[in-house]
């Protein structure tokens, strides 16, 4: 994700310049911190690198949530995260072609926290599988008061679709437990940013081969 802080970074395109050739396939942004031209630019640029774009939804009420899809689907891109009312989401979006994943459990604030049980989350999983949701979003690290693993373990029995876990990953230790999990993908954006993925703190294009080698 070319985030940091929930917000797509300023220098986005130069980013992405500096780490194209490293084999990225997936490679996202969200909806607040550049204009939405930028935004359009962004996005072209993703696509031309032969990556599956996505966008992840920073607003959490429904009218703002449903703002954010009308975005995602103008811009055209592959996968949609977060957000919340996913049937109305889905409404937006249909006929686009875009995947969608809503977030479970109870995000709020900024940067989002996850509040839930995991009895809670895998009501929500369910839920998203009702509704013909390619998947779901899972705030895991973000948990306010519950063990981020049992998170997991509730979301992926409950899921039949795949199961992104996003926010707060910083480490290949991290990594290899979601794997363990049964985790489809994840998001990092952050901890990259800020250079404390691993042990060192290495340049931007260093972190990312470190992500990319423990997600191997």
């Amino acid at each position: 994700m070319l985030t940091r802080d929930d917000r797509t970074v300023g220098d986005c395109l130069e980013v992405l310049e500096e780490v194209a050739d490293l084999g990225l396939r997936h490679i996202g942004f969200k909806d607040v911190g550049v204009p939405p031209d930028l935004l359009e630019h962004l996005h072209r640029r993703i696509k031309d690198a032969g990556a599956t774009s996505y966008l992840e939804v920073v607003s959490l009420t429904p009218e703002t949530a449903l703002e954010s899809a009308l975005v995602a689907r103008r811009l055209g891109v592959d996968r949609l995260l977060g957000g919340a009312d996913a049937a109305a989401v889905l409404r937006a979006i249909q006929g686009s072609g875009i995947e969608y994943y809503p977030f479970v459990g109870y995000p709020h604030g900024h940067p989002t926290l996850l509040g839930g049980t995991p009895a809670e989350i895998a009501r929500d999983c369910r839920r998203a599988d009702e509704l013909g949701c390619a998947g779901a979003d899972l705030l895991a690290f973000r948990a306010e008061h519950e063990s981020p693993t049992e998170l997991v373990r509730a979301a992926r029995a409950a899921l039949r679709g795949r199961l992104v876990v996003a926010g707060s990953i910083s480490s290949a230790d991290q990594i290899a437990e979601l794997a363990r999990l049964g985790v489809d993908a994840f998001t990092i954006g952050t901890a990259v940013f800020e250079r404390r993925f691993g042990s060192k703190r290495l340049s931007l294009r260093a972190q990312l081969a470190e992500v990319l080698a423990a997600a191997a």
